[in-house]
């Protein structure tokens, strides 16, 4: 919990924001607010870190940063997939380069400390002979999987996670992520505080005129914004989505959404022109036509599942006003590149997206930052998302500064 000085801070911000309202200036730009967001909101939450497949065989390991913790994942001899500290117990070092990789033990390579699969630390070397090593292993992290996805915390209690796992489980078998591969990454540097990233993300009222190649499959209304009351026959779609054994309909709990919608008529696939990019599908259901489903957990991710591919969005903080962003292409194992997919034509509708949103996040960003702005009313028609992110955030905080906060609204998924 934070001292009081920065409680009372805190407090005394969120009583300023009206209902419905951006937050405070402070909270996109101050340090402090910003050190507490790494340690309260992204080091106590689930995280989405990709697909199983990616950590595919004993010894096989994922290693990334989350904020200022590198942390790994790390597949055992026995199968079973562990996640720790990328932190070494003796002086701090990093264990592990961020990336992926193969490694039968861990070896730190500043004094050479020695850990197995388990975490176990197994060599010490010119440490007392009564030093313990038993209770020097890695420091672990929380993972739990759902149909081949991949989620960490690193609390020490973390949020209740069943509830999440078996909504979404069901909704995302018929993708057969287990049989899927990691075809394209792209990172991008925006300056731009986490929140604004995600509010950007997390609302389309902005689509129609800042996402021409997103809105040719994308499913939006007149005024070009996305809205799931206002698609065409959406029960009916739902209906025969679940007719085909793919649960559709929207769930949803504190920290997460999922539902499954379809796309623009006649499109099957987000690309261009609407047809599959991949000649392997992922989801054979339907002939891949299975509209969207769409995942999203709070702080930092939203996912996407079409018949032929799926495309994780996740927003990293580095800074104040920095944010990185990551985004994975996956398609089915058996697809080759060249010949049954090609990058351009897979990442392209995407790439786009993620690079004007960089400009409007930017555009944002500077546009706060003035001695003139205050929090501005979202729109109930088009922002509901980004309403909903703002009162988990501002509901987040105050649990724990030990504040009163008002009822969490839940929104449409």
């Amino acid at each position: 919990m934070p001292d009081t000085p920065l409680r009372n801070r805190l407090s005394a911000l969120l009583a300023q924001r009206p209902p419905r309202h951006t937050l405070p200036q402070a909270f996109y730009t101050d340090p402090e607010i910003f050190e507490f967001d790494l340690r309260e909101i992204y080091g106590r939450s689930w995280l989405l870190i990709g697909l199983e497949t990616e950590i595919p065989d004993p010894g096989s390991y994922l290693a990334m940063t989350i904020g200022r913790s590198p942390i790994l994942l790390l597949r055992g001899q026995d199968g079973v997939l562990r996640g720790f500290f990328n932190t070494c117990r003796h002086r701090g070092a990093q264990i592990l380069a961020d990336g992926c990789g193969h490694a039968q033990r861990l070896l730190c390579p500043y004094h050479q400390w020695m850990y197995d699969d388990t975490g176990a630390l197994r060599g010490a070397g010119r440490m007392p002979r009564e030093f313990d090593k038993s209770a020097h292993g890695l420091r672990p992290i929380h993972v739990r999987t759902v149909a081949g996805t991949v989620y960490v915390c690193l609390a020490a209690e973390p949020p209740e996670f069943d509830a999440f796992h078996d909504h979404l489980a069901p909704m995302l078998a018929g993708h057969d992520l287990g049989n899927a591969k990691l075809a394209a990454e792209c990172t991008l540097f925006e300056r731009g505080n986490w929140k604004l990233v995600m509010e950007n993300a997390r609302e389309c009222y902005h689509c129609g005129a800042g996402h021409p190649e997103l809105a040719r499959s994308f499913p939006t209304d007149v005024r070009g914004n996305f809205s799931t009351a206002g698609m065409v026959d959406l029960p009916g779609f739902i209906a025969r989505m679940e007719a085909l054994g793919l649960p559709s309909a929207a769930v949803q709990g504190e920290w997460w959404q999922a539902s499954r919608f379809p796309l623009r008529d006649g499109n099957v696939s987000m690309t261009m022109d609407g047809t599959p990019c991949v000649a392997k599908p992922l989801c054979h259901v339907n002939g891949g036509d299975v509209g969207s489903l769409r995942w999203a957990l709070e702080p930092h991710c939203f996912a996407h599942a079409v018949g032929d591919f799926l495309i994780i969005f996740s927003a990293l903080p580095l800074a104040p006003q920095e944010t990185l962003v990551v985004a994975k292409w996956y398609v089915h194992k058996d697809a080759e590149e060249g010949v049954d997919y090609t990058r351009d034509g897979l990442m392209h509708v995407w790439n786009e997206t993620n690079l004007q949103d960089r400009a409007l996040v930017e555009l944002n960003q500077r546009g706060v930052n003035s001695l003139g702005y205050v929090p501005g009313p979202y729109s109930e028609a088009s922002e509901s998302l980004a309403i909903g992110f703002t009162d988990w955030y501002v509901n987040s905080v105050s649990r724990r500064i030990g504040a009163a906060a008002p009822a969490l609204k839940l929104v449409d998924a």
